[in-house]
């Protein structure tokens, strides 16, 4: 990992083994009484000096497109005033998927390090895909709370083994047996956000109100966290907090607030081909994207706006606007945990990170969008004739709805695919900031450098201040994959060639490798709305783009490269079995 200077931040505290050993009172002194005896209590474990607050701020299901902080058409007030006060990172990266997203985030490891290659639900017996995250992959929370932090994790936990996700355990996987104090949320890839299905620590709830009284998830978890922060706070003012903020907003189905409900009526109009060119337009005026990046275009197996009807044209409107009022709201609520901490007086000294979304925008709502994902999860292809009367129930509880294919593609400007698609960065691509106002000082800028989700755990580690662990627990560590991102902290390094070289991806066949300013990538098969089948790898087209001068994947080199293709090839597998990722799975 990088290394602050010691002049700006304080040096790492080298602690390479948890728990620390038995205290042995070397200051005391033993006599026959205590009259003749001295007493020497055990300190309890403190965070370095200085450490701040952490707040994890992670999304679901958000492309690259979609906020306004990164030129969407989604107001996002709150991550427009972290970006204010910190940095935007346009080139940080996700697996293409929730879980597999979520492994990497909490332990610096690359997914099939940590045995998390796809979601649990369709975990196999290989070492890469059981979705187990092993104890060799301790997570950042586990080594925080050793050192003295309180640590709490609100929302979705997609990270728990299939067949364990009862109250009957085993609880090895669950958030209160990695590392976290306080757990409130669900467990699995998704919850409807009027009636969800509640855990605190490893007890089942029930929401404490009725969605005409006002309840919905999000709101709920923000008033659990908050409650919390300001219980610690005031009991120990002192002691840093590490709070995880995980919504599962907006993962379909999606539901605003009922009070929220038309805030966005009429902003989608124009349809997913004009919104495509319009935000890739407000991208380049912004800055968030480089000029003379391309607005890559529709793949063939996306209908162009205008083959639609007007019926499923008003249909998919609908679904947008849906869409934003919950994504306009998740970002409110997160504004409100932001505000808690500054009415304490502790923002100053809370590193934020806000990753908007856990991967690209999510296409497994079918090529029309629908009022009932689960029936297109299961393969039924729904028809708008079929559903049209019933626009006006969109998002209503008793629905769970997702929008229509090529919203999600539009949500994903200016790159190629969507969620599930690893090979290509409509999959992979997610808009970050991160604020720090004690320390980041060059704020309101935007930073390039190529980063991933397993880049966020080291990141903290080396601003609190602690080094990276041989042995947790008992047990002897993979070493993390992830390099810290402080290093672009700074305004002096703001345009430093990133440390982050060579990153894999790969998602059910769909694989790309960066290395060095180029990359490889292959879509393989199996279209994200598409359920079901397998596809030959060798019939795989692979790609190749220089992303230091094209930045949206527009220009395919492949045949005028073919030796880079080849060495970006081979480097793939190179890391694939480094990694646990082979065998290659598309079903």
């Amino acid at each position: 990992m990088a290394k602050f200077d010691d002049s700006e931040f304080p040096r790492k505290v080298d602690r390479n083994m948890y728990p620390r050993p038995e205290y042995r009172y070397p200051n005391a002194k033993i006599g026959v009484t205590w009259k003749d005896s001295a007493s020497d209590f055990p300190k309890p474990h403190m965070a370095p000096e200085g450490a701040p607050n952490v707040l994890l701020v992670l999304l679901d299901d958000v492309g690259f497109g979609w906020p306004s902080a990164f030129g969407g058409l989604v107001r996002m007030p709150t991550a427009e005033r972290l970006a204010g006060s910190g940095l935007k990172y346009n080139q940080f990266h996700t697996t293409a998927l929730c879980s597999p997203t979520r492994a990497c985030l909490l332990t610096g490891r690359n997914h099939h390090a940590a045995h998390s290659g796809v979601i649990g639900e369709l975990a196999t017996g290989y070492p890469g895909y059981d979705g187990i995250i092993p104890k060799s992959c301790a997570t950042v929370a586990e080594l925080l709370s050793q050192n003295g932090y309180a640590t709490g994790w609100w929302g979705k936990n997609h990270n728990v083994p299939d067949n364990q996700t009862s109250e009957a355990g085993p609880f090895d996987n669950w958030p209160t047996r990695m590392g976290f104090d306080h757990f409130y949320g669900f467990i699995g890839g998704e919850t409807d956000q009027f009636y969800p299905a509640l855990y605190r620590g490893t007890e089942a709830v029930n929401p404490p109100a009725k969605p005409e009284e006002g309840y919905q998830l999000t709101r709920d978890l923000a008033n659990d966290c908050i409650a919390w922060m300001r219980r610690q706070k005031s009991i120990a003012p002192n002691r840093p907090m590490f709070v995880y903020f995980s919504p599962g907003a907006t993962h379909a189905p999606h539901q605003p607030p009922l009070d929220w409900r038309g805030k966005n009526k009429g902003r989608f109009d124009m349809g997913y081909d004009k919104y495509r060119e319009e935000t890739w337009k407000r991208q380049l005026e912004m800055g968030v994207i480089p000029k003379g990046s391309a607005l890559t275009p529709r793949p063939k197996e996306i209908p162009a706006w205008d083959d639609h009807t007007e019926e499923q044209k008003r249909f998919m409107i609908r679904q947008a606007e849906n869409y934003a009022d919950f994504l306009e709201h998740t970002d409110y609520e997160v504004g409100r945990v932001v505000s808690a901490i500054e009415e304490m007086g502790e923002l100053a000294n809370t590193l934020v990170i806000y990753i908007i979304g856990d991967n690209g925008a999510s296409a497994e709502g079918s090529l029309c969008g629908t009022l009932n994902e689960m029936m297109v999860l299961n393969g039924v292809e729904p028809q708008v004739e079929q559903i049209i009367g019933r626009i006006d129930e969109i998002g209503l509880p008793g629905t769970t709805p997702h929008y229509a294919v090529g919203w999600a593609w539009a949500g994903d400007t200016p790159f190629q695919w969507t969620k599930q698609v690893a090979s290509h960065f409509g999959g992979t691509r997610n808009g970050t900031i991160i604020s720090w106002p004690a320390r980041i000082k060059d704020t309101g800028k935007v930073r390039s450098q190529f980063h991933h989700a397993i880049d966020i755990a080291p990141t903290i580690l080396e601003v609190v201040g602690i080094a990276e662990p041989a042995i947790v627990n008992g047990v002897p560590q993979r070493p993390i994959d992830g390099v810290s991102m402080a290093y672009t902290f700074s305004a002096k390094d703001a345009g430093a060639p990133t440390r982050h070289y060579t990153q894999y991806f790969e998602m059910f066949g769909n694989r790309a490798l960066y290395h060095d300013g180029w990359i490889a990538c292959a879509r393989h098969g199996r279209l994200p709305w598409r359920n079901t089948g397998s596809v030959d790898f060798a019939k795989d087209k692979w790609e190749l783009y220089h992303i230091e001068d094209d930045f949206s994947e527009g220009r395919d080199l492949a045949a005028q490269f073919p030796e880079k293709l080849r060495e970006l090839q081979d480097l793939f597998f190179a890391e694939a079995a480094k990694n646990n990722v082979l065998p290659l799975d598309d079903r």
